[in-house]
């Protein structure tokens, strides 16, 4: 991890965040909002098994090293732009999805997935409402059994890995626990050095949805449903490769602890939180949160095609008609505009994805809004890449290079929530 500036994060908490206001606001969202969850899932299983695979998975991003580029500066405020009609790019039509190839299937399939935010600050309700665990190292995919077969597919909509298994219509063998229609949708990361699909979250089960249902619901099944179908089980003949659950814990000091320090069978990258009562959201959501330092991920701050860590952040945004730069976030947050004559010089097409350099000074928070300045262009993004890096990642990777959120942090934050737990029942009572 490159060094930063010896800086002390306080204690203190603020009144009420911007991520916490997204999380307030996501709850009460999937309260008004009860989508069609059966439909959904038929839809995503039917195009998983059905799409063409897209170019190949690639876990690692190729980077070319930072070169003197067009200087981009003295960008406005960042700003969020309004927001697109409901579904306009999440709607899940296998129709639609059967007539899409490249980059498109890319964008569709990364937008099937729940994504979680970077931790930019933490949740009041930590150790109440939320759930912890270690985030094993790999490829994050969805697993579909159907038909007597079983298909991963990476999140750029590659397929990843096509098998027989031991999970319910995911071989073809007799199977008596459910009707020959019905289909399962897991929500994976594989790890390559055991040739494991440790599963953090499960869609679908048996042809029945989970999207409408709590996190807390959903893990419960997870553990439950899995291990009755032997998919737990070493591989075989029917069943090339191994299924696990990985474990999860109450977010308390000691469910903390244990996911932060505890012995796993599999490489950690950092933590993963989930608030129990989130539904599963496709694209990136609040009630999700991820959070790395160097004692449980190997990749803390990015780090480029040689496996360096570049000098200066780097982020990918992505281009738009007007030349705006945004993010992946729905509404997209805008970090500046680039210049139609420069746009026209280098070539460049809206929808592309661009790297920038980002000088120490060039991120601050003013009164809780981003400002951007002083950004140099280096290329375009791996073309294998689907989408521009998210509003959180940006602050995340800069705190982490300045003034990181520290494992220390979390446990002082869990006191501070039963305290205010405590102090919010003595008024009651009194």
């Amino acid at each position: 991890m490159a060094p930063g500036h010896d800086l002390r994060r306080p204690y203190k908490r603020a009144a009420v965040t911007d991520q916490e206001r997204r999380r307030v606001a996501a709850l009460r969202r999937q309260e008004q909002q009860r989508a069609d969850s059966q439909h959904r899932a038929r839809c995503l299983a039917s195009s998983v098994l059905s799409l063409p695979s897209g170019s190949g998975p690639t876990p690692t991003e190729p980077v070319g090293p930072i070169e003197p580029g067009e200087s981009w500066t003295g960008l406005e405020e960042v700003e969020m732009e309004e927001e697109e009609e409901p579904g306009k790019e999440r709607d899940l039509n296998a129709a639609r999805a059967s007539r899409m190839s490249g980059p498109e299937v890319r964008r569709w399939f990364a937008r099937q997935l729940m994504l979680p935010e970077w931790m930019i600050d933490v949740p009041t309700s930590l150790s109440g409402d939320w759930y912890v665990f270690p985030r094993p190292a790999g490829n994050r995919c969805f697993v579909v059994s159907s038909n007597g077969t079983t298909v991963s597919r990476a999140r750029n909509g590659s397929i990843l890995h096509h098998f027989p298994s031991a999970l319910p219509n995911g071989a073809r063998t007799k199977d008596v626990s459910g009707p020959s229609s019905s289909f399962s949708i897991l929500d994976c990361i594989f790890h390559e050095p055991d040739q494991t699909y440790y599963v953090i979250d499960m869609v679908c089960w048996r042809g029945y949805s989970l999207y409408d249902c709590t996190a807390e619901f959903r893990f419960f099944w997870l553990n439950s449903k899995l291990m009755e179908t032997g998919a737990c089980n070493p591989p075989s003949h029917y069943h090339k490769y191994k299924f696990s659950v990985v474990p999860i814990y109450d977010c308390d000091q000691a469910g903390l602890e244990s996911a932060y320090m505890g012995p796993m069978p599999y490489a950690k990258d950092g933590l993963s939180f989930y608030n129990k009562h989130a539904h599963y959201q496709t694209g990136n959501t609040p009630l999700a949160l991820m959070w790395k330092d160097d004692k449980c991920s190997q990749h803390v701050l990015d780090t480029d095609g040689k496996g360096q860590v570049p000098v200066q952040q780097q982020v990918v945004l992505e281009l738009q008609d007007d030349g705006k730069l945004v993010t992946s976030d729905d509404p997209p947050v805008i970090f500046g505009c680039l210049d139609g004559e420069f746009v026209q010089k280098l070539g460049l097409r809206s929808g592309n994805l661009l790297r920038f350099a980002v000088s120490d000074d060039g991120i601050r928070l003013v009164n809780e809004k981003l400002e951007v300045t002083n950004i140099h262009y280096i290329a375009k993004a791996s073309r294998a890449r689907a989408f521009a890096d998210s509003y959180s990642k940006v602050l995340f990777q800069h705190a982490a290079r300045h003034s990181p959120l520290k494992f220390e942090d979390l446990i002082t934050s869990l006191y501070q929530c039963h305290g205010q737990d405590s102090e919010s029942t003595d008024i009651e009572m009194a």
